[in-house]
């Protein structure tokens, strides 16, 4: 049986980094991107003996090019690729500055982007292949209002990849393209977000019971084996997104009323 290939972006900690090791447990070859050398090679370490750690800026397309590059010269082909690399932000909306909106825009949504031109080529000459992004609750229902241009650029990262399976399925019915929304997770994410950040604004407390990185992989996992278009990680948030759509102004008031007690 062929051992198959998955590339993992953001893989030196969190999300990315249960992702490899759920994937490696399972004997597949992977390639791991990150930019922090010490902190990747430590999870390609864990995830077995065919990881190979990438050093990659993904807001670079150069770097994503030769990160596909790597992962064909030493495993031949790539079945699975993953952009899960992102950073998060702590300034509201007035409080952004034009650097703050370009590097939060680069790293979540220009890095997605560089990763489907990079790997749908090959996947269209392949006939088949499974995209993954991961995007974040937050891009669908805006809940934490200092995540701000984070949460946009999550809100298109969801539209682009609709976009992409839209264009696919006909043309190229082998090649699926999924969508990965997390809600609250226990990562460092908020401690490494620009500008540091609180989990939630004074008083304020999550609607969602956080999970664990390796909860979340192991959805990707089922994922990898049962593609469908889109996923919520957390039970409670396909409810929270209707009852957001179906009155968004009494969803705002409810979720403010929840900060305020």
């Amino acid at each position: 049986m062929e051992t198959k290939t998955a590339v993992v972006t953001g893989a030196s900690g969190g999300i990315g980094a249960a992702i490899a090791r759920r994937l490696g447990a399972k004997g597949w070859n992977l390639v791991l991107a990150a930019r922090r050398q010490k902190e990747l090679e430590l999870v390609a370490s864990q995830a077995g003996t065919r990881a190979l750690p990438v050093m990659t800026d993904v807001s670079r397309r150069e770097d994503m090019e030769r990160l596909f590059e790597e992962a064909v010269r030493a495993f031949g082909k790539v079945h699975v690729w993953i952009n899960n690399a992102g950073r998060g932000v702590a300034k509201k909306v007035l409080e952004l500055t034009e650097e703050d909106f370009d590097e939060i825009v680069a790293a979540n949504l220009k890095s997605v982007f560089y990763g489907m031109q990079v790997v749908i080529p090959h996947f269209e000459q392949r006939g088949e292949g499974h995209l993954i992004n991961i995007s974040s609750f937050l891009g669908r229902v805006p809940l934490v209002t200092f995540r701000s241009v984070y949460n946009a650029a999550k809100a298109a990262v969801n539209v682009l990849t609709a976009n992409l399976r839209m264009d696919l399925r006909l043309s190229h019915p082998g090649i699926h393209v999924s969508l990965v929304m997390p809600g609250t997770v226990k990562t460092d994410f908020a401690r490494n977000a620009l500008g540091g950040t609180p989990l939630m604004p004074p008083g304020g407390r999550s609607p969602m019971i956080p999970q664990t990185p390796e909860e979340v992989a192991e959805m990707v996992w089922a994922l990898i084996q049962d593609p469908r278009a889109e996923l919520y990680t957390n039970p409670a948030s396909p409810e929270m997104v209707r009852r957001y759509y179906q009155n968004v102004g009494a969803f705002e008031d409810e979720m403010l009323n929840i900060k305020a007690g």
